[in-house]
């Protein structure tokens, strides 16, 4: 069964507690300066209340920051509505002057909080977290103090996107070599503190072994409800569109001993802290901490055709947008619906110029158009693998249920149409087809987009009830699709070789995945499991009394 919660074991010597008094428990003796760091969306105020004694002082440094104007002329400043090329300041250009407390023999402690207390002379460094998603939920919901720096200001999603998150994940990564503690937020009334040492011990833990990241989905105006029916996402959302299986920069391990006293902590740490271990030498060499292929469901049944957009080319995305490697993707066809579509490259009499001005009339006047007149549209076909590089004009249509198996960037999708649709606020959705068009890839057309997007499998290697495939790769994609058929009860052999690999349950009830140090992991149906480098050797072993398929994705 699809598991909403994943949890792994921390390592055994760490210390986990929850709740405010038991973190406070956890204070360093006075005199001393405690910092605790973290992102603008944590309750400060409360945190600030619930740990400080009355012999404490309290330094907030939000009220260190720099003027407003001041501020907003840090990261992306330029004048595009819908993007921003990532921002490479750090944290203390947010402040005008930094304070320089110094605690009294006799006294209580100083605790210096909020964003960049680290950058504040310190004898203990704490780290106070919550999920990237509560920040966009925040932002989405017009909640001040959600931008860094801005504490007063309405929220800029743009802003948080390009400045704020490229800016707090760097400082955030710089100190987790030296972080005393973690303490995850997310429940305000009840955190979950967590040792530093206990914390590096338990990722190095994690980084040499099977990890499933936990899952969320959110909802956009296309979203459909097979998450909703078939897992128990979001009951009460209006729809379950895009599902965060594993994508990096946003997605988190829970580590801990059961519901009350569990941690979500980032993946993306453990990347930074044993990069060698996750990744593979020769793919840290190339992507640095990046983990470069991401995981995630877009679900359209019962919702609607997303919309027809591209993604960068890769000297656009690192030149426009900062990003070293760019956004190449794949469609997974996990459930297709009955006269359901693909909607892929550019047809062979497809006229740029005409297929232009009908995407400028619909933006600007709101003229519907055909996209078929100019994209072409496959069957989407259950278990099929549909290649998308970078530039080509795609679409998922209504009625699916894709497993998007891509390169990790996932915020730049350049649309051309969306079907005249309001957004969430009742106003039509952006349309950046300017940037589109710059990147749109018209040489692939026609015959090719069957012959090289939409691939037939490849039998790899096979033993007694199971063979290997390889359902997807082209010269100028980074990483390759393959697809494991395992009989009921069948076992086969694999080895990471020095490069991680990602799975995910596409068909039947799932697998068992041991390795060869003993370790096993039970994959469900839809669950997605990344294989660090370190396992090296492991098997994989169908369950139930069905067929199995397993897709895997790895650098190549």
């Amino acid at each position: 069964m699809y598991r909403l919660d994943p949890r792994h074991a921390p390592a055994p010597q760490a210390v986990l507690a929850a709740g405010w008094a038991a973190a406070a428990a956890h204070l360093p003796p006075a005199p001393a300066v405690l910092a605790v760091d973290g992102p603008p969306t944590v309750d400060w105020d409360l945190l600030a209340a619930r740990l400080a004694r009355t012999t404490d002082t309290l330094v907030d440094l939000r009220a260190h920051y720099a003027p407003p104007a001041e501020v907003r002329r840090i990261g992306d400043t330029d004048d595009d509505p819908y993007f921003g090329s990532l921002a490479g300041n750090p944290l203390d250009d947010l402040f005008a002057t930094l304070p320089h407390p110094t605690p009294h023999d006799g006294g209580g402690l100083v605790i210096v909080y909020g964003p960049g207390a680290a950058l504040v002379d310190h004898d203990v460094l704490w780290y106070a977290d919550v999920p990237k998603r509560y920040a966009e939920a925040a932002a989405a919901a017009g909640t001040p103090g959600t931008n860094l720096g801005l504490p007063a200001e309405k929220p800029d999603l743009k802003r948080l996107f390009y400045t704020d998150w490229p800016m707090l994940d760097r400082h955030r990564d710089a100190l987790a070599p030296r972080l005393d503690a973690w303490l995850d937020v997310q429940d305000p009334q009840r955190p979950v503190w967590i040792d530093g040492p206990g914390l590096r011990a338990t990722y190095a833990r994690l980084a040499r072994g099977p990890v499933r990241t936990r899952p969320y989905f959110n909802s956009t105006p296309w979203g459909g409800h097979w998450a909703q029916n078939e897992l128990g996402f979001n009951p009460e959302a209006r729809n379950t569109a895009l599902g965060y299986e594993l994508i990096a920069p946003e997605a988190g391990i829970l580590v801990g001993t059961g519901p009350d006293a569990q941690a979500e902590v980032p993946f993306q740490l453990m990347c930074v802290l044993e990069p060698e271990a996750v990744l593979g030498a020769d793919v840290h060499a190339r992507f640095g901490t990046s983990f470069p292929i991401r995981f995630d469901y877009l679900d359209t049944v019962g919702g609607g055709n997303l919309s027809l957009h591209c993604h960068p080319k890769e000297p656009y995305m690192r030149e426009r947008f900062g990003w070293p490697y760019t956004q190449h993707e794949t469609y997974y066809m996990t459930l297709g619906g009955d006269g359901a579509k693909v909607f892929l490259g550019l047809r062979e009499d497809a006229d740029v110029h005409v297929f232009r001005k009908q995407v400028e009339q619909a933006a600007t006047h709101g003229v519907p158009m055909d996209p078929e007149d100019h994209v072409h549209a496959f069957p989407a076909e259950r278990g099929q693998l549909y290649m998308i590089p970078a530039g080509t004009p795609h679409a998922s249509g209504a009625g699916n249920l894709v497993l998007e198996i891509s390169a990790t960037p996932y915020l730049y999708s350049l649309r051309f149409y969306d079907w005249l649709r309001p957004d969430a606020d009742g106003k039509p959705r952006p349309l950046p087809y300017e940037h589109g068009f710059a990147n749109l890839e018209t040489g692939r057309r026609g015959e090719a987009l069957a012959r090289e997007l939409v691939p037939r499998p490849r039998t790899l290697r096979e033993g007694e009830g199971w063979r290997e495939e390889v359902v997807g790769a082209l010269d100028e994609m980074f990483y390759e699709v393959r697809r494991y058929a395992l009989d009921s009860g069948a076992e086969a052999d694999d080895d990471t070789a020095g490069r991680f690999h990602v799975l995910n349950v596409v068909e039947g009830d799932g697998v068992g995945v041991l390795t060869e140090a003993g370790d096993r992991h039970d994959l469900a149906f839809a669950e997605t499991l990344t294989v660090p480098a370190a396992v090296g050797r492991y098997r994989l072993r169908a369950t139930g009394d069905r067929p199995v398929r397993v897709v895997k994705a790895l650098v190549r």
